[in-house]
């Protein structure tokens, strides 16, 4: 202020002053109306480039508010096209297009004539705004007062059209210039890769005549983006110098697709040559080593992050809790999360996604409880923990809490409970859910539909899951594959093949609806018809097998009885045959009683997974089946060395709402006196229908009373008996097995069916038995 007061103002008022001594040293409100009142008394400003300077001086000045500079610009008298182009920049700067083009309709009612810089302002403030109307009204204009030739007026233009995605009226603009310059070429070429329209961007990047590293720059991101992945590498090979965004890009590229070990090379290939990285490379960097589980590499970048300074980007942060947990280090993840000084909703949201993925429920539960604020991405993560962790109760209780908050469950939420319901044969529950999904209208896309679908067909509920299915507007494959093995599983197998058949017509098959099909042939023992089916996966779309199409045929082959063919199946595979596959030859070779090849299968099985309880009791089964009472007693002895524990057959029975459970000869049922009176009254009536217990599925070298006692009282049984004196006599008895049903079980279900007059529906590890008036959906092969 000192410095102005010894100015003698009136004396020395000039441009060059205002400029070097007066505005340069102004920067108080203060001293800018000193100035402005000196140049008022003096008649400077009128001077019309004076005043220009002034303006353009208070609208860029933080120190001087807005309002004040429009009213300095109100009040000059023929305010010329400089102080104009100053005002309407500062409200293009401040997304004010309106007010902009208010003071270019002044000006041009004043008769004066805007230059070649005013209409470049006002487009790219229609650009930025998005008004593509206003950007053509000024297009006319410029045609009108002669500016379409110039350069920097026709880039504005481009770019307008290319913001705006109308790439016609962009390209007219490009072709029709007489003058084009290197922005001209980037402008076209950034409006065709916002529209992502490949071929123009390649045709328009090979016809550059010089092409500047943000056009490959462009060019790498876009053709990353639709998977040229090659060609990409190309464009980044030919340029001479690749900046941070080039090698940015090309990773991203190498991340988005997939190819985790060529980002890291890349990375490793830029830190070599010393390119400056940032924040945005290393999370492209970390997500891969996230998915190659790499947590040496992934705790080198977390020490190159330190080392350069950049740890406090929170979107760092967050991906380094995810790269420590999908490498299940969830000490190092909690200790950056427990730092605190960053965190937002993705923070937490990706420690409880951490902690469910490396099985601490618990844990993430206490995280969720925490949480200052909770998403929709929250409930979804703890709802999922829960369906995988077969925690049913919790996972409906809290769906029960998160409706009480008033949250709207997403899709993805609603898959996760839906599938809890799915594990857990929990009917009233699911279809619960259906009925929340139509009261609040929520979209059934593919992945929700295809998770109805199947819940209802694992429920037994085949009429539900095609009710969905047919309601659904958008159905993807999951959607044909879920109708497809749910028809099979139910024992629908003529309807499953036939859905297979229409689905061919409207989606294109995958692994998982061969895998469907081949299900529905070994339901019903359609050996040719699975050969075809197999030879046309393979031959006709392209479909590489799996190891899972081949246990599918191997058990196909077994159950049929042509375990010859089954085993050089096996022997002739491309790849190596899992334990699965071998276990369905030795089912085969239980059921066919082909002595010398089961015990072969079975010791090779054993060999494969010594610890699998399965194998050692299938084996065992096997043996005694036969008669060979020392070798189940040695194989029995090595189990109980080994620490291998038989898995207990165990049904469950939705009733009410809830489900119950029982074991084998469970007594600890709260009504279990009334559960062993109807035993025997079943017992009763089934012995009047000519029943007598199969003795064979008890293997125990016990006398015939004790076994009759023994499976009378298995699982499955003890559900149905439970079913029967819990449910209304009209509703469907529905259990649900973790083992195959036996012999014995599934003869008695059928004639339960009959002398009650209920239906029962019995879900095992295989497939579903419908048992109804004698009957069963398998028609005895399963």
């Amino acid at each position: 202020m000192n410095s102005l007061k010894r100015l003698n103002l009136s004396a020395t008022l000039s441009v060059p002053t205002l400029d070097n001594l007066l505005l340069s040293r102004c920067c108080t409100f203060n001293q800018f109306n000193q100035i402005l009142s000196t140049m008022l008394l003096t008649g400077f400003l009128n001077d019309g480039f004076a005043s220009s300077r002034l303006l353009a001086f208070s609208t860029t000045s933080n120190f001087i508010p807005f309002d004040y500079s429009v009213k300095l610009f109100d009040s000059l008298d023929s305010p010329n096209g400089f102080t104009c182009n100053n005002l309407m920049k500062a409200y293009v700067q401040r997304r004010i297009l309106d007010k902009a083009l208010g003071v270019l309709k002044r000006l041009l009612d004043k008769g004066a004539r805007p230059d070649h810089h005013t209409y470049p302002i006002l487009v790219r403030g229609s650009a930025v705004a998005g008004k593509e109307f206003e950007g053509t009204e000024l297009h006319s204009q410029v045609l009108r007062l002669g500016f379409g030739c110039d350069v920097y007026v026709v880039n504005t233009l481009i770019n307008l059209y290319g913001v705006c995605g109308n790439m016609g009226d962009a390209r007219k603009v490009f072709d029709g210039s007489p003058v084009l310059d290197l922005v001209s070429w980037n402008s076209i070429l950034e409006g065709y890769v916002k529209k992502v329209d490949v071929e123009e961007a390649r045709a328009v990047f090979e016809a550059m005549p010089e092409r500047s590293v943000g056009a490959s720059n462009s060019m790498i991101g876009l053709l990353g983006k639709m998977g040229f992945v090659e060609e990409a590498c190309r464009v980044f090979s030919c340029m001479p110098e690749p900046d941070l965004i080039s090698w940015s890009s090309l990773i991203s590229c190498h991340v988005r697709h997939e190819m985790y070990e060529e980002a890291l090379s890349a990375f490793q290939e830029m830190y070599r040559r010393g390119i400056v990285i940032d924040e945005v490379v290393v999370v492209s960097v970390l997500s891969a080593c996230a998915h190659l589980r790499d947590v040496k590499v992934g705790q080198s970048v977390h020490g190159l992050v330190v080392k350069i300074g950049i740890e406090p980007f929170l979107s760092l942060m967050n991906t380094l809790i995810h790269m420590y947990s999908s490498c299940e280090e969830i000490v190092a993840a909690q200790k950056l999360f427990q730092s605190g000084y960053l965190s937002d909703q993705i923070t937490w949201n990706s420690m409880i996604t951490g902690y469910l993925k490396c099985g601490f429920v618990d844990r993430a539960r206490g995280v969720f409880d925490s949480m200052p604020d909770k998403d929709v991405v929250s409930w979804s993560a703890m709802l999922s923990g829960y369906a995988q962790t077969d925690r049913f109760w919790e996972a409906t209780l809290l769906f029960g809490d998160m409706q009480a908050g008033g949250i709207r469950p997403d899709e993805t939420t609603l898959v996760s409970v839906v599938s809890a319901c799915t594990r857990f044969v929990a009917l009233d529950q699911g279809k619960w859910i259906h009925a929340y999904i139509k009261k609040n209208h929520v979209k059934v896309n593919a992945i929700l539909g295809a998770t109805l679908i199947d819940m209802y067909m694992k429920c037994g509920c085949v009429e539900n899951a095609l009710e969905v299915f047919n309601e659904m507007d958008e159905k993807g494959a999951s959607s044909w594959n879920a109708l497809i093995v749910g028809f099979a599983m139910n024992g629908f197998v003529e309807k499953s093949l036939e859905t297979f058949v229409e689905m061919k017509k409207w989606v294109e098959p995958n692994g998982i609806t061969f895998l469907g099909v081949l299900g529905a042939c070994r339901h019903m023992g359609l050996v040719d018809e699975g050969r075809r089916y197999f030879n046309s996966m393979v031959n006709v779309h392209k479909i590489e097998p799996t190891v899972k199409h081949y246990g599918c045929l191997v058990d196909l082959l077994g159950r049929a009885g042509m375990l010859e063919e089954a085993e050089e199946t096996i022997m002739n595979m491309p790849i190596s045959p899992d334990a699965a596959t071998w276990g369905a030859l030795l089912a085969a070779c239980r059921k066919f009683r082909n002595n010398e090849m089961g015990q072969r299968v079975g010791r090779k099985l054993i060999e494969l997974q010594p610890n699998h309880d399965g194998f050692h009791v299938l084996l065992s089964n096997f043996l005694a089946s036969n008669g060979n009472w020392d070798d189940v007693h040695k194989l029995r002895g090595t189990m109980a060395k080994q620490g291998v524990v038989k898995e207990p057959g165990l049904s469950s029975i939705e009733v009410s709402g809830v489900v119950h459970e029982f074991l084998a000869g469970d007594r600890t049922h709260s009504r279990i006196i009334d559960i062993e009176k109807m035993l025997d009254e079943i017992f009763r009536r089934l012995k009047m229908e000519g029943y007598a217990p199969d003795m064979n599925e008890v293997l125990y070298d016990i006398d015939d009373e004790e076994k009759e006692s023994n499976i009378f009282r298995h699982s499955e049984k003890l559900a149905i008996a439970f079913g029967l004196i819990a449910t209304q006599e009209a509703t469907p008895i529905r259990v649900m097995k973790n083992l195959r049903i036996c012999n014995d079980c599934h003869v008695a279900a059928k004639l339960i069916s009959k002398v009650f007059d209920r239906d029962i529906v019995v879900r095992d590890r295989h497939r579903f038995h419908h048992f109804k008036k004698g009957s069963c959906s398998c028609m005895d092969y399963w």
